[in-house]
């Protein structure tokens, strides 16, 4: 009789134990959830940097120590039904849905650590983890469509049963498996992959994210604001590139998926969004053919009268020869033909917007002959070059550069008082080492108080608002931006134009405006 008792004791007190235990380990997933802020998610973990396997419990854990806001997995299922964390249809050459797990898990993985299950995997990214989406990719069945409908409600019930929901994430390439993740679940989070639907059809389908190659933002620029209106997140994979990065920051993407998760939270850092700025205008020139009328107007005022500064350019309109969108760059060329009275022909860009105040950053590349006067610069919304008034009316030069002092840029602010002809204004040059060889941001930071220019990181000239009137500060008003390679003039040609070195090209990846609220 007492043996009995004990016997019932013990086992009532094993399933006390190990009833808190469940509901202790469940409670990390569903108990003071706050998630990282950032939009950091490693691809298959963190694993690049500490030379982890990918889709390993250990690269999981790296990516929560780093509290990355989401860390990305995939999941396939065996032979024998166990659902298990590999990214290819094979592992170790052994077909996963066609072997058993206990063939595959004979494998290890190159750290030592046993090829993970679901479950496993799930039991860690739970244990101390309130910060890091769990974002779990349902790979197709290479069996057949209902197979790979089954794997995911077989994974939907274990999260359930594990109370993990809160942390998960679903994506998929194959968009029946969201759709029934939707009917076992219509409060999971899904986000498509293939790219193959614009944001209002996934909101018209439950679809609560477009997680895209970025490459598809890029050929759909439109779809990212679309996404906003229709409250579909934003993710992007798999970004490795600093540029790319900044790119999807600046748009204020909610995700962006990495094998460089710790380059990307140095890129956030640096981001001009990390002080406040917030994008408002650009063009990516992510497209092909002549610039995007919507953004710019050719201005050619000018020609007849060489500018007012002797130079020798025609400025052409809609020819691509001197302006054209390819391979991701806008180029402004600078050619030696006789047109129209002229020895050379070129372009000259204006944007259509105006801004009062804010960051302009433009990332180019400056031509190198002798004679070429590149510029990036600012006038008044809705001057021309007919009106005159000039420099009363205001002039920011974010970038002036002369092809006979290679590599050393210019900025200026030109005004009534503060002018070249009086050789009074406000100034400053700085040298940029391969300036014609390599891309650079040419950036101004301009408030009611003070106007910053910079090259990268380095911020060279400052002028600030004396408050003592338009005629030293006329900068209280909307500018347009200008984009235009001149050949001679006043200061190009000092030291004649090298005809040899024609044509010449000034090279654009980007233009960005930002703004603070």
């Amino acid at each position: 009789m007492k043996k009995t008792q004990l016997k019932k004791q013990t086992a009532h007190l094993l399933f006390i134990s190990i009833w808190i235990a469940s509901c202790s380990f469940a409670g990390n997933a569903q108990n003071k959830i706050s998630f990282a802020t950032n939009p950091v998610v490693a691809h298959r973990g963190a694993w690049k940097k500490n030379n982890l396997p990918q889709n390993s419990v250990a690269s999981l854990k790296q990516a929560i120590e780093l509290k990355c806001t989401g860390s990305e997995f995939d999941v396939r299922m065996t032979a024998d039904d166990i659902l298990i964390i590999n990214h290819d249809p094979e592992y170790n050459k052994l077909p996963v849905e066609k072997s058993n797990y206990k063939d595959l898990a004979a494998f290890k993985l190159s750290n030592g650590e046993k090829l993970p299950t679901l479950l496993e995997y799930l039991k860690a990214g739970i244990k101390n983890n309130n910060s890091t989406r769990l974002v779990c990719e349902i790979k197709p069945s290479e069996i057949s469509k209902e197979c790979g409908k089954a794997v995911a409600e077989k994974v939907v019930k274990l999260v359930h049963k594990l109370k993990a929901d809160p942390l998960l994430v679903y994506i998929s390439f194959d968009y029946d498996i969201l759709k029934r993740i939707k009917e076992v679940d219509p409060k999971a989070s899904t986000q498509y992959l293939g790219g193959g639907k614009s944001p209002e059809q996934l909101k018209a389908d439950g679809i609560n994210g477009a997680d895209f190659h970025y490459s598809v933002f890029v050929e759909h620029p439109t779809w990212i604001e679309m996404a906003k209106k229709n409250t579909i997140t934003l993710n992007a994979w798999t970004v490795n590139e600093a540029a790319d990065m900044d790119w999807l920051i600046s748009n204020n993407f909610g995700f962006i998926t990495t094998n460089e998760p710790e380059l990307l939270f140095e890129r956030i850092k640096k981001s001009p969004t990390a002080n406040g700025w917030i994008l408002k205008w650009s063009d990516e020139f992510n497209y092909r053919g002549l610039p995007d009328s919507t953004k710019w107007i050719y201005d050619t005022e000018g020609n007849s009268s060489g500018w007012g500064n002797n130079e020798a350019q025609f400025y052409t309109v809609g020819k691509k020869e001197n302006a054209r969108v390819e391979n991701g760059k806008l180029d402004i060329t600078a050619i030696r033909e006789d047109i129209d009275g002229h020895s050379y022909s070129s372009a000259r860009l204006n944007s259509k917007a105006d801004w009062q105040f804010g960051r302009v950053e433009v990332r180019a590349k400056l031509p190198a002959g002798v004679g070429t006067w590149p510029a990036i610069w600012m006038m008044p919304g809705g001057w021309s070059y007919k009106d005159g008034n000039w420099p009363a009316i205001g002039e920011i030069d974010i970038l002036e550069h002369v092809g006979y002092n290679l590599n050393v840029v210019h900025a200026s602010a030109h005004s009534k008082d503060y002018q070249w002809q009086k050789g009074t204004q406000r100034t400053a040059v700085i040298t940029v080492p391969g300036a014609t060889e390599n891309f650079h941001n040419y950036i101004l930071e301009w408030t009611s108080e003070v106007m910053n220019i910079c090259v990268d990181d380095s911020c060279y000239f400052t002028y600030k608002n004396e408050g003592l009137g338009e005629s030293k500060w006329p900068y209280n008003k909307p500018f347009y931006l200008i984009l235009n390679l001149a050949v001679g003039g006043v200061w190009g040609n000092v030291k004649g134009i090298e005809e040899a070195a024609f044509p010449q090209i000034l090279e654009f990846e980007y233009v960005r405006v930002y703004q603070k609220n």
